[in-house]
């Protein structure tokens, strides 16, 4: 273990998702006063393999993992390594959780969501300090009448059969007295907290039973000045040839500042630091409470409301005045939110400029929108900080607490989403939630906001559907298609972001992102496995993109950057986009062809599709759309524009790529008709880099997209 004055610590991190293992080396990057060498696992059992092997000063700790999820992941790891220091980061809101594994050898629990490089490399020193302690205190322990000096515990010893005890002047002195207690038993275990007199009597018992080794145990005890005190009471019982307990013997040790600390450490996993307001892990706590208290009554009306505040132009403020400003702000926020609470309400900051209420008992509609007006009347009032006077406002949305709600997520939910909906409506007032009213927009406000935080924060990856030869019966490239990679719900596909990427203009730095990403990958797998001709990506680009002013020269750095050959590269684009701007797609196709990059014209047939057209931009490929294919054995009109498409492109000389192919009976169809390329399903889904990777590197005529 480190010194508390290194300046190089070693961290394990044991996290199976690549954007929060980025996330925390970010984090600690940041740190000026020491640096962090990082090493990752994204196994519980490889992790243990790595703290065998290497010297590690505090361990970083998800809880749920590939291999082991939840309490028992912590139960593992302190078990097998007791005297490396664990912090658990977790997406896990429980407020029981954290408590019960500080009390077992945690060292902290932190929400990721929450982290920052100050609050993680602040519990980082505070885990190795308080594991070193624990460690000094181990080996006192073993050390037994060292530690009775060094630590200068009171020691005690019982006669079983007389009932008699001796306590040690410092047993006397821990207490307060100066003066010996009566010598019998009753002068300690009277003195014991009525709360705690039964665990330590059954952990007691436990031991005389010979159930436990040692006996040990923590509770309160009465001082002389009748004020409590935590102490930690050790012991081992004396037995004679038959077995039966003679005596007991041991130590009682004032850990009060131990559980002082402890108890900080809930308090400051539960509050905020900033205004000492709860948090969102206390908010959600009382509103899992005030559901669990309805769900058994009979009545359907309002039972509590939950009010979510946002602080209007926030952001102006710390960016002309500075974030001390900023901070002393919502400090005076907090203490007006304060003052207009009932006691049993709860006021909590959830984060950044954003504020919640609870309110309990709550009778009548009225009552939460007396309470709501009052913060918006304020909130309103001029303050001044360093000189200046500040207007601000705070939008409000309301969520009212009847028995449809079963958790606090969906209560906070639904009160952000009123509060988005009251920002909407112009900022300094107050919305109550009706999901028939606000569902749709609210959806899309929600994608639009998690859409831009998964841009920033690189939540997407790639997947790569093989495209076929049929001539030659060989792979030929992979069409690279892009899946959000959310936090909460896992792989998203296309269909359900993509069209908000475009309004938003977000389509921009992704499409961008995916011509890099696949470019570079590409290039890999041509360095890997050579073929001539190379392996080729296509990649789907938006009209955003491609009618962007240096949308060529910007194709260029990508191409030198990555390595890849323009002539590895397709570009797949609807015939609509290159009909909007007819003159410039014109010039920038053929600065494209001077490249060496290739035209795919995709969903061919569905649009404005013509032979002047097809004369005019002069397309590489068609692809013919999976909604002809899955059709063409069918519906006769589907199966002759099939057909005709293909005709067409041998008389125009073009490549054909029909999509969509999921059976024996099309693919025998498209062989008939003589078309030149596929993909689809019937060889393979779309899949991730590494699986793209096995096909490739399958002996030829084993993999199932050789057909």
């Amino acid at each position: 273990m480190s010194s508390e004055h290194s300046t190089d610590l070693t961290v394990l991190l044991i996290e199976d998702r690549m954007p929060e293992v980025d996330y925390i080396r970010e984090i600690l990057s940041q740190v000026q006063s020491c640096h962090f060498s990082i090493t990752h696992a994204d196994r519980l059992d490889m992790g243990l393999e790595m703290l065998e092997q290497m010297h590690v000063d505090v361990l970083l700790l998800d809880l749920c993992l590939p291999d082991s999820t939840g309490y028992v992941t912590f139960q593992t790891a302190h078990n097998s390594f007791p005297a490396v220091p664990i912090i658990l980061i977790t997406n896990i809101n429980d407020e029981t959780l954290a408590a019960r594994a500080v009390r077992e050898g945690a060292q902290d629990y932190l929400i990721k969501r929450k982290m920052d490089s100050e609050l993680l490399s602040r519990a980082i020193r505070y885990a190795i300090e308080r594991q070193n302690a624990e460690e000094a205190l181990r080996i006192s322990e073993e050390r037994y009448a060292l530690a009775v000096r060094g630590a200068n515990d009171g020691i005690w010893d019982w006669d079983l059969d007389k009932g008699d005890a001796y306590y040690s002047e410092r047993w006397h002195s821990l207490l307060g007295f100066d003066e010996e207690l009566p010598a019998t038993i009753n002068s300690w275990t009277d003195r014991i907290h009525e709360d705690d007199k039964a665990d330590f009597n059954r952990a007691l018992e436990a031991h005389l039973a010979g159930i436990t080794s040692h006996f040990s145990h923590e509770y309160r005890i009465l001082t002389k000045d009748y004020q409590y005190i935590w102490v930690l009471s050790r012991g081992i019982a004396v037995t004679d040839r038959d077995g039966h307990n003679m005596r007991m013997a041991g130590s009682i040790t004032d850990i009060s500042k131990r559980k002082q600390a402890e108890s900080q450490l809930v308090h400051d996993a539960l509050h905020d630091d900033l205004t000492g307001l709860p948090n969102r892990n206390l908010m959600t706590d009382r509103l899992d409470h005030a559901i669990q208290r309805i769900q058994g009554r009979g009545k359907h009306t309002i039972e509590f409301a939950l009010l979510f505040l946002d602080l209007d132009r926030f952001k102006n403020i710390n960016d002309s005045l500075g974030h001390s400003v900023g901070d002393e702000l919502l400090v005076l926020i907090a203490n007006k939110l304060r003052e207009i609470i009932r006691p049993g309400d709860t006021v909590a900051r959830l984060g950044g400029d954003e504020f919640a209420i609870l309110l309990t008992e709550v009778n009548t509609l009225s009552m939460v929108t007396h309470v709501a007006d009052r913060v918006l009347t304020e909130c309103a009032m001029p303050v001044v900080i360093n000189s200046h006077e500040i207007c601000t406002t705070v939008s409000i949305g309301i969520a009212l607490g009847t028995k449809r709600y079963t958790s606090s997520h969906e209560v906070l939910r639904d009160a952000d989403l009123a509060m988005y909906w009251a920002k909407s409506e112009g900022k300094a007032c107050y919305e109550i939630f009706d999901r028939e009213m606000h569902s749709r927009v609210v959806k899309l406000q929600r994608l639009e906001l998690e859409l831009r935080q998964a841009v920033d924060k690189n939540e997407f990856v790639l997947h790569y559907q093989p495209i076929v030869s049929l001539t030659n019966v060989s792979m030929v490239g992979f069409e690279a298609l892009v899946r959000w990679n959310h936090p909460e719900r896992g792989l998203v596909g296309p269909v359900e972001f993509i069209s908000t990427a475009e309004e938003t203009g977000l389509i921009v730095p992704l499409g961008w992102w995916t011509l890099r990403e696949a470019c570079h990958q590409t290039k890999k797998w041509q360095l890997e496995f050579p073929s001539n001709p190379p392996l080729s990506i296509s990649v789907n680009i938006s009209g955003k993109l491609f009618n962007q002013p240096d949308m060529i020269t910007s194709l260029r750095k990508v191409l030198k950057e990555t390595g890849l050959p323009a002539t590895s590269l397709r570009l797949e684009i609807t015939e609509s986009v290159l009909l909007d701007h007819a003159d410039e797609s014109l010039a920038k196709l053929d600065e494209l062809r001077n490249l060496g990059v290739g035209l795919h014209v995709d969903d061919f047939g569905t649009g404005y599709s013509s032979l002047s057209y097809l004369q005019k931009f002069n397309y590489d490929t068609l692809k013919i759309d999976r909604s002809f294919v899955n059709q063409m054995n069918s519906d006769k009109g589907s199966g002759a524009i099939v057909q005709t498409i293909i005709a067409l492109g041998k008389l125009l000389d073009m490549n054909i790529i029909a999509e969509g192919v999921e059976n024996h009976s099309q693919l025998e169809r498209l062989k008939e008709l003589e078309c030149p390329q596929v993909q689809g399903y019937l060889f393979s889904k779309p899949v991730d880099s590494k699986s793209a990777t096995l096909i490739l590197s399958a002996p030829a005529g084993s993999g199932n997209y050789l057909m």
